[in-house]
């Protein structure tokens, strides 16, 4: 199995069972790649999988809850007995914290839990698998960012972006600020690493309320984990090029 893998370029993408994670997927596998399909739930993972393998893409479960160390652990574990390395890590995974967001008078439970999954998971991942992507050839991280997390655009006049968002829009800013200091530590080690806006997206995280398909807020992601050698890092992009932070 090793040598057939190695032969393929290999990618993981958290939260891939459903939504944008799971069009990011099916991307992915339509390029050849073999493709991760990181979550947490095993039916739904299981049902992913089994539609990518129907659609032709080569893809393979791997159980991950992005909030649990072990749980990290054994995925990292799972692609590096299966791969022996990881060429492309989509950091897909993430929560919302619903309605009402108003700062002043938001819960700070669900503010830990975003922060949680939406920053705390990103770093707790991609640390994990950091020592898997160094072994490639052409390795590429890929956070799911959002619009949201732009300071530029939340205090641009005229911009709409939903209302307030004491938590939610907050966690994408402060992963964007990682992502910064990410692209700093691994400046020189051809290691790629930029944060995607998918758009605003019909999704369960907004009630399906979105404009855009998830087909269409993936193609952002599966830009930048595809980027050549000579590519931007440590930037954020959407589907019109890039993002002000």
């Amino acid at each position: 199995m090793l040598a057939v893998m190695t032969q393929k370029t290999i990618a993981l993408v958290t939260g891939a069972n459903k939504g944008i994670g799971y069009e990011i997927a099916a991307g992915l596998g339509a390029l050849g790649w073999s493709v991760g399909v990181g979550a947490r739930d095993e039916q739904r993972r299981t049902d992913a999988v089994a539609k990518l393998r129907a659609a032709g893409a080569d893809a393979f479960g791997v159980p991950l809850d992005v909030t649990d160390d072990e749980s990290v652990t054994a995925a990292a574990r799972l692609i590096e007995e299966r791969a022996g390395r990881l060429d492309a890590l989509v950091n897909n995974a993430g929560v919302a914290g619903g309605r009402p967001e108003e700062p002043a008078t938001i819960d700070l439970e669900t503010v830990r839990r975003l922060v949680e999954t939406n920053v705390i998971g990103v770093i707790r991942v991609t640390n994990a698998m950091l020592p898997l992507l160094r072994r490639s050839a052409h390795p590429r991280i890929v956070n799911q960012s959002s619009h949201v997390g732009s300071l530029t655009l939340q205090t641009t006049p005229g911009v709409d972006l939903g209302g307030i968002s004491g938590a939610y829009a907050p966690t994408k800013t402060y992963l964007n600020a990682v992502t910064v200091q990410y692209a700093k530590e691994l400046s020189g080690t051809g290691i790629l690493i930029n944060n995607a806006c998918p758009g605003y997206v019909a999704t369960d995280l907004n009630g399906f309320s979105g404009t855009q398909t998830p087909e269409q807020g993936a193609v952002a992601a599966i830009r930048l984990a595809t980027l050549p050698d000579d590519g931007p890092t440590g930037q954020l992009f959407d589907d019109n090029g890039v993002v002000p932070w």
